[in-house]
């Protein structure tokens, strides 16, 4: 009889990777739902779903994510400042335009789990709009994503 093993939070923080996804002409959804289960250790064969098992990860070019269908237009995404009449919207294709890498971001945290521990993990995800900072003292692995 086989036992199942549980990783415990020290053994889960020295076992990281580093991984990079060039967001060029990927649909959003496929990019979040990838990202999402890198981040959150899904791709690991010890996974954990109490335990930050995952890894760390760079996406570039996210001014060149692609949503299929209508969504650019008919989708809206709001924020709200916290004042009265503070709250904005802002289409999809406007967000792509000038904050394609928020709108990743909350695509990713949308495929995460609900709790405390999501907190942690959407923290090893970096998102950027070009090539981004140099990661290249991490040595990132390339990831193709939906292509």
């Amino acid at each position: 009889m086989q036992k199942t093993t549980m990783l415990k939070k020290e053994t889960a923080a020295n076992n990281r990777v580093w991984y990079t996804i060039d967001a060029s002409g990927v649909v959003l959804g496929k990019l979040a739902v990838e990202a999402a289960n890198i981040i959150r250790g899904k791709n690991k064969p010890n996974f954990t779903p109490n335990v930050d098992c995952g890894d760390n990860l760079i996406i570039i070019n996210s001014d060149k994510v692609v949503v299929t269908g209508n969504k650019a237009t008919k989708e809206f995404r709001y924020n709200h400042s916290g004042y009265i009449g503070g709250i904005r919207k802002r289409s999809v294709k406007e967000m792509i335009a000038k904050y394609s890498d928020e709108l990743v971001t909350i695509a990713v945290k949308g495929m995460l789990p609900k709790n405390r521990l999501s907190e942690k993990i959407i923290k090893k995800l970096h998102v950027y709009k070009d090539a981004g900072k140099d990661h290249s003292k991490q040595k990132p692995k390339l990831i193709k994503v939906g292509k």
